[in-house]
């Protein structure tokens, strides 16, 4: 799964077809490292998005439309102001390397004709967007690197671009037989030797390239003979003109409808009867299906972090509250033979004489067998029974008051863990906006500002069964207050994973409540598993039962019902329908 040198390459080529003689209408910075720019060509419009991201750096073509900030970043404007109505007169690609030039046309203060470039940096961690004037100098980036963060290569206004340093390995595109024949002399395994030392090939295409000359990518390239070099050459130079022909073909890998490969060219190492592999006719198609989703998690995942350490700590602190209130129960459990001893003394003290450590008498509430008691030297018979009685008091007033505090801290561990999972299954804004609203209503994050504008509310999953019933399932635990009593009527199906935190679902059965179809059953159970706490398991046990039949549990959190007549089933969790 390598965004490489041939994916970029493959890119280029794409989006010069698409691009180039193009004029840009609107850009736009959905993220604060993502570019969107709507580019008008021939009649069409395309939408170019460049993410610098850290965890997923990504640059292609797509449909999609995002939703920008009201007001528009530095560097956005700053776009704008200089390539807002630019024409894109080429696209170019370094060597075989994973970065990308823009070079745009656009008029200048005076009107006279100007150029400048955008350049796309595909690097992991240290992508960038730079844009320069004609002769290079930086006019600003969308991350700056200041001399603290690397003396070797400042990306500053100002400062003159360069390329990065770690760009020293061999452009393949040039490579001659005999430079490429030489590098095979050491202990380097076949496949290393390759991405090692070549500009722009991935560890798989390295594999790939090795596969297709019938070579063991593993072995020493010092144990290949003459003929084996020979054959790697043909492959890897046959690689290269298709790479300058631009003759891709862009494939995703899977594996029981699940991607795990892709690359810009056929991997016949994937020839299996375990994998599918599909092509497809356009690169930024095949980067937007593979990476979407995966983006779209990435971002959320970042996004929720915030509220994750609040509840995580929330979470702690009342796990650490209940081992305590736990501790101080279990302190308790003995206090009932401090009555005993206060009523033995009030019975048989009169005996005493003053000054006793301890005082062995029969206990009528044990058939009479003899018990030691340990008394105050300093205080009478009276006076040690009363201080028995006290202390059997405060710790029966202890033990009360426990029990209803260790009952409020489960109840809390039961809705932060069932907020957790709700954030685990956010899918945008909207959903963290309405975790964020119960977080601020249950009092574990403080309200910050006045404004009354509403977020657009979030809506809970909605699928139709295989035999045409609604089903609905709750992403948080407002969602699931909502479609259990209010969407739901008394006859419609609920399901719930067993003992777990997660969503509820409630199937809209209308007239046939039953007399559902058994598949319907299995299928709501199904994603009322798959959305719990033991999603990832084989396996998982779940609860359902008529809307009619649930509760509010009074005073608890939104979404917690109880409930005495059910049903359940072991099922294996699904998705979606």
């Amino acid at each position: 799964m390598a965004f490489d040198g041939m994916v970029m390459a493959a890119l280029a080529g794409e989006l010069r077809t698409n691009l180039v003689g193009g004029r840009i209408s609107k850009i736009a910075m959905p993220e604060k490292d993502e570019l969107l720019i709507t580019i008008n060509n021939n009649a069409n419009s395309y939408r170019l998005l460049i993410s610098a991201g850290a965890s997923l750096p990504l640059i292609y073509l797509t449909d999609e439309k995002k939703q920008s900030p009201i007001t528009a970043p530095a560097f956005c404007m700053l776009l704008r102001k200089y390539i807002g109505t630019a024409r894109i007169i080429n696209i170019v690609q370094c060597g075989l390397e994973r970065i990308l030039t823009m070079e745009l046309e656009h008029l200048d203060e005076l009107g006279d004709v100007a150029t400048k470039k955008l350049i796309v940096e595909m690097m992991g961690k240290y992508s960038n967007i730079i844009f320069t004037k004609s002769d290079g100098t930086i006019i600003d980036s969308i991350k700056r690197v200041p001399a603290s963060v690397s003396s070797l290569r400042e990306v500053l206004p100002g400062k003159q671009y360069v390329f990065p340093e770690e760009l020293k390995k061999k452009d393949p595109l040039t490579e001659s037989e005999e430079d490429f024949i030489g590098l095979f002399c050491g202990d380097e395994n076949v496949v290393k030797t390759i991405y090692m030392n070549y500009a722009g090939l991935s560890p798989i295409m390295a594999r790939e390239i090795c596969c297709r000359a019938g070579v063991d990518g593993d072995v020493s390239g010092s144990l290949l003979s003459a003929e084996e070099k020979m054959t790697l050459y043909h492959q890897f130079s046959q690689m290269m003109r298709a790479i300058k022909s631009e003759d891709f073909q862009p494939t995703i890998i899977s594996r029981n409808d699940i991607p795990v490969e892709f690359a810009a060219f056929y991997l016949s190492m994937y020839e299996s009867d375990e994998y599918d592999e599909e092509e497809y006719a356009s690169i930024s198609n095949l980067l937007q299906i593979y990476y979407s989703s995966k983006d779209a998690h990435t971002r959320i995942r970042q996004k929720s972090a915030d509220l994750r350490k609040i509840v995580t700590n929330a979470q702690e602190r009342a796990a650490k509250k209940f081992e305590l209130q736990e501790k101080q129960l279990k302190d308790c459990t003995g206090k009932d033979k401090y009555k005993v001893y206060g009523d033995l003394l009030n019975t048989y003290g009169y005996s005493l004489i003053g000054g006793e450590k301890s005082f062995t008498c029969q206990n009528f509430y044990d058939n009479n067998n003899e018990i030691t008691i340990p008394l105050d030297e300093h205080k009478s018979a009276t006076e040690n029974a009363k201080m028995y009685f006290d202390k059997y008091s405060k710790l029966r007033r202890t033990e009360e008051a426990l029990g209803e505090e260790i009952k409020k801290t489960q109840a809390d561990l039961e809705h932060l863990n069932s907020i957790m999972q709700a954030l685990d299954m956010s899918a945008d804004e909207n959903d963290l906006g309405q975790i964020r609203a119960e977080l601020v209503d249950f009092g574990y994050l403080k309200k910050h500002g006045t404004t009354n504008k509403k977020q657009p509310k979030s809506q809970p999953l909605h699928y139709t069964s295989s035999d045409g019933y609604e089903i609905y399932v709750g992403k948080n635990n407002y969602q699931n207050e909502e479609i259990s009593f209010k969407l739901a009527d008394g006859n419609d199906w609920w399901f719930h994973a067993k003992g777990v935190p997660g969503s509820h679902v409630i199937v809209k059965a209308g007239t046939d409540a039953d007399n559902l179809p058994d598949r319907v059953f299995e299928e709501a159970a199904g994603l009322a598993a798959f959305y719990s706490k033991n999603g990832k398991n084989a396996k998982v046990e779940v609860d359902y039962t008529q809307k009619k039949n649930l509760k509010r549990v009074t005073g608890a959190a939104p979404g917690f019902v109880i409930y005495h007549t059910n049903y359940s089933m072991l099922v294996t969790p699904i998705e979606r329908i």
